[in-house]
């Protein structure tokens, strides 16, 4: 009797912890709750990726720019050495198909005064003319000189920020997919709409800052996309940087470059007024004040734009404001 319950009971045991290990097993899902927590960790850990990989691809693009732009110059550069390069060789031609010594016969046996020394003058300022071009020609080819390896350091810094962007990426989309994944678990994955029309801002700003903040109201309802700059998706700084573009103002592209420009334009959380930019502790996140307790921002992935109250949850998570 004994024998039989004990091998009931093990063999109940053995079920449930294999009733466990499953996949999709009942005791193998960790609660809501747990899965809540799970995703803020994971929201925060995204914050600071996604930073730095908006950092990064924006010293990409920066480093391509001006790699460009060296480019163009060495190519205009190029083009006036060649011209001079071809002056030279013709003035070198003439200099040897009619040489000094033919010259001086030319004007040493000449009676008139006045034309020998026209003639002297006339040599003297073709040398004068000669040395000239060759010092152009010097200060060009040592200028494209100097441009081109210019070109070469910003080549190499532009190939190190690439590399660091594709790394960026690969952290990024791994913590996106592992969040898409909980937020489905949940039901709350919200895919967005890319043509969402938005809603209508009626609070209290006024001026450029209206003209943000109606920019923004009218992005609600748009996903949330790291690296998104618009039109269809956002993140949360390239949202606070179309909105504030609206209102004549040029922000830079991310958090942590929006919160130094700002460096001189912060007002203490208790002063807030419509439109002012509101950063989170570590610079992983941002929205604009809205005016009324409300601030619009778009979030993290799995969710979209949106309008929230700005409750104890996230006054208690802010560094910060600035006032563009």
């Amino acid at each position: 009797m004994w024998t039989r319950l004990g091998r009931t009971a093990v063999a109940t045991a053995l079920a449930l912890i294999a009733l466990a290990a499953a996949p999709g097993g009942a005791l193998a899902d960790p609660s809501p709750a747990k899965v809540r927590a799970k995703l803020v960790k994971l929201n925060e850990q995204a914050d600071q990726l996604v930073e730095r990989y908006n950092q990064a691809t924006e010293a990409y693009k920066k480093a391509k720019k001006k790699y460009d732009t060296l480019n163009t110059e060495l190519g205009r550069k190029d083009a006036q050495a060649k011209v001079l390069r071809q002056e030279l060789a013709t003035m070198a031609i003439n200099g040897y198909q009619s040489g000094p010594l033919e010259r001086w016969q030319g004007f040493a046996f000449q009676t008139n005064p006045e034309t020998t020394l026209s003639s002297i003058a006339s040599l003297e300022q073709l040398a004068q003319d000669r040395a000239a071009k060759v010092r152009a020609y010097e200060a060009t080819t040592k200028e494209l000189r100097d441009r081109r390896a210019e070109a070469e350091r910003v080549l190499t810094e532009t190939d190190d920020a690439r590399d660091k962007v594709r790394g960026e990426k690969a952290k990024v989309d791994k913590l996106v997919d592992e969040q898409t994944k909980l937020l489905r678990r949940l039901g709350t994955f919200q895919t967005g709409d890319p043509n969402s029309p938005g809603i209508q801002y009626t609070g209290p700003a006024s001026g450029n800052a209206r003209s943000a903040l109606q920019f923004a109201f009218a992005q609600v309802g748009k996903p949330y996309r790291y690296g998104g700059t618009g039109p269809g998706s956002y993140d949360c700084s390239g949202l606070t940087q179309a909105a504030w573009r609206t209102g004549g103002v040029e922000l830079p592209r991310t958090t942590w470059t929006q919160w130094a420009w700002g460096a001189s334009r912060r007002v203490p959380l208790d002063a807030l007024q419509p439109g002012d930019l509101l950063f989170s502790n570590g610079l992983g996140h941002m929205g604009m004040y809205a005016g009324n307790g409300k601030m619009v921002h778009a979030p993290q992935t799995g969710d979209i734009i949106k309008v929230v109250d700005l409750d104890d949850y996230w006054r208690n998570r802010l560094l910060g404001a600035v006032r563009p």
